[in-house]
């Protein structure tokens, strides 16, 4: 299996340095400092990109587990909330919000739900993220 990178260089002290974050795929070089991480500033922040790792891997889990018991999704849409909290030792990552909707044919909603939340357990997003609640929001759309 490939691994993949990313980078980020900071200049400057925080807070008033910036930096940057990259993809090695190039499809992603985008600035970031104190003020789009902590405040409204334009930029990105890894609370984001960590959002969109998150949702990316549960909606492509949700769809491949659907598919394995006959019910392929026409649609899967996945926003994720990030939370970040100041703490005594630091500023952690308290929890991460999942909230899909899915148009899937024929799939009844205790079977969509099931296979949602084992696409929220399972998906090697979930996984790295081990010491972060992560809740789910499902809804079945017709």
């Amino acid at each position: 299996m490939p691994e993949r990178t990313a980078k980020a260089a900071w200049e400057g002290p925080v807070p008033a340095g910036h930096g940057t974050i990259s993809l090695e795929s190039g499809l992603l070089e985008a600035a970031y400092s104190f003020g789009s991480r902590f405040e409204t500033a334009t930029g990105t922040n890894p609370e984001e990109l960590l959002g969109a790792a998150a949702a990316g891997c549960f909606t492509m889990a949700l769809s491949l587990g659907l598919t394995k018991l006959g019910y392929p999704p026409t649609r899967i849409d996945t926003t994720a909330r990030v939370a970040i909290e100041k703490a005594p030792e630091g500023f952690r990552i308290p929890s991460v919000e999942l909230h899909t909707d899915a148009v899937v044919p024929g799939v009844d909603a205790e079977t969509f739900l099931g296979e949602a939340e084992k696409a929220k357990a399972g998906c090697p997003v979930s996984k790295a993220l081990g010491g972060t609640e992560i809740r789910l929001e499902a809804h079945l759309k017709e």
